[in-house]
């Protein structure tokens, strides 16, 4: 399902656990890492996507994460020119996403990857908050810094740490 303005509707998921670290999953097969994420299906709303991705990428059930909250509204990247098929139609330039943030409740022993018949990760990790901003593939990172900087304040009510100084290093007056 690709929407009039050629951006796949999706869902990323930012899990944490109680020491507020975030779930950080390899791509099968490459040395690319990325937090869980995937299309909403035409009969599906936003959680109900998120809840079935969920699943499927890190096996982990409803009962096993709590659901702190969401964007306001989609944030959307577009595709490298390498990478949009163009003999598709319609054509996707990009995804539009709504992204959730929720805590693990379960034990990590819960975690499979091997859920599914055709894995998404075959590595985890957890990682510091600000992280996956730096590791992500380039044309997905302003798409994490807003869905970061959005949703750290769920996470980190009494203030996120390393917050000014990831904003002062984007300037150049930092790290």
């Amino acid at each position: 399902m690709i929407d009039c303005d050629g951006y796949r509707p999706n869902v990323g998921i930012i899990l944490s656990n109680r020491d507020r670290r975030l779930f950080w999953g390899k791509r099968i097969g490459q040395q690319a890492w990325q937090f869980p994420q995937g299309g909403i299906r035409c009969d599906e709303r936003p959680l109900d996507a998120m809840y079935r991705e969920l699943a499927e990428e890190t096996g982990l059930q409803r009962e096993h994460v709590e659901v702190i909250g969401s964007t306001q509204d989609w944030l959307r990247y577009r595709l490298p020119k390498h990478l949009i098929r163009r003999r598709s139609n319609p054509v996707c330039i990009g995804q539009k996403q709504i992204w959730f943030m929720l805590r693990l409740v379960g034990d990590e022993t819960c975690v499979r990857l091997d859920a599914v018949p055709t894995p998404e990760f075959d590595s985890w990790r957890w990682v510091d908050y600000w992280r996956p901003m730096r590791e992500v593939v380039f044309f997905k990172r302003h798409v994490y810094r807003r869905a970061l900087h959005e949703l750290a304040p769920l996470l980190f009510p009494e203030g996120v740490p390393g917050r000014q100084r990831w904003n002062d290093s984007r300037r150049g007056e930092g790290v």
